[in-house]
């Protein structure tokens, strides 16, 4: 099977990656069904990656509706150890503009209706999650960013992302509520790619893209969704340059990251005693356990 260390996900506005080269198409099924869309390999800098259009290269998912597991157990069987996910946010603080930029370093999980774990059906375990992001990406991306001096955009490291379940926005008393807890972004995918991820022990790190203000702020009413889909191409175009040249800085040195043997000590149930099915099932996160 194709492989690669470094996965992409790509969000709202980034369905594909103009700057891949030796372009193929590739279709994986899981234990857990089959993915948003297929995986676009190819090489960014001469370095292989893998592409995923989160909801689909026509968006067709709803946030909702996204198969996170299967997402990310297919990145895992395709070798990645780090991924790259590009995400649109709206923003929950003033200075936080539209075109910014943000690598977040923690979560809020507002969603409902998600399966965020690989376990169960009979084997248990709790991965540490204090540090969602990989602090040690995530500087790589700062380094990467702020390397290419993007006169449009301010990068903002470190805040916290609000996951809400969508796909309808927050009212104004969730928006106010959400901004007293100190948050800086709101979307609506990227937790549970994060806790997936960690499971799956890859690295994990959120590009956000600001396209707007979240409805707290007093000019939110004068956001046209032509002004929202404006944003979102002139962001999927500076995320491109951005995710290649992290690109070439993780290929050049691979970073250490604690997500890498996340499950080492998060296993509590015996693994003689899980059902056969499970370990079937569960095989490509388990075997150097096994």
């Amino acid at each position: 099977m194709t492989t690669a260390k470094i996965g992409i996900i790509g969000g709202s506005g980034l369905y594909k990656m103009d700057a891949l080269k030796d372009v193929r198409e590739i279709t994986v099924e899981t234990p857990f069904g089959m993915p948003s869309d297929v995986f676009i390999f190819g090489t960014l800098e001469g370095h292989p990656v893998v592409f995923l259009p989160r909801h689909g290269r026509n968006h067709h998912l709803l946030p909702s509706e996204l198969p996170f597991q299967a997402n990310i157990y297919a990145l895992k069987q395709l070798g990645v150890e780090y991924i790259i996910s590009a995400s649109a946010v709206g923003s929950l603080k003033a200075e936080v503009k539209p075109l910014d930029m943000v690598v977040p370093d923690q979560f809020i999980d507002c969603t409902k209706n998600r399966a965020a774990t690989f376990f169960g059906g009979g084997m248990v375990a709790h991965v540490a999650f204090g540090e969602p992001i990989c602090p040690n990406l995530a500087q790589i991306l700062q380094e990467a960013v702020e390397s290419l001096k993007l006169t449009e955009v301010t990068l903002h490291r470190g805040g916290t992302y609000v996951c809400m379940e969508g796909p309808a926005f927050s009212t104004k008393a969730e928006s106010h509520l959400y901004r007293s807890w100190d948050a800086t972004i709101i979307g609506m995918t990227n937790l549970t790619e994060a806790k997936l991820a960690r499971e799956a022990e890859i690295a994990y790190v959120t590009l956000a893209l600001v396209t707007d203000y979240d409805c707290w702020h007093p000019d939110h009413d004068q956001v046209t969704v032509e002004m929202v889909i404006a944003n979102l191409h002139r962001n999927a175009v500076n995320a491109q340059k951005v995710i290649q040249e992290t690109v070439r800085r993780i290929a050049l040195d691979p970073p250490t990251s604690n997500a890498h043997s996340a499950l080492k000590y998060a296993i509590l149930t015996p693994l003689d005693r899980v059902p056969t099915t499970t370990k079937d099932k569960l095989e490509i996160l388990l075997h150097k356990y096994l």
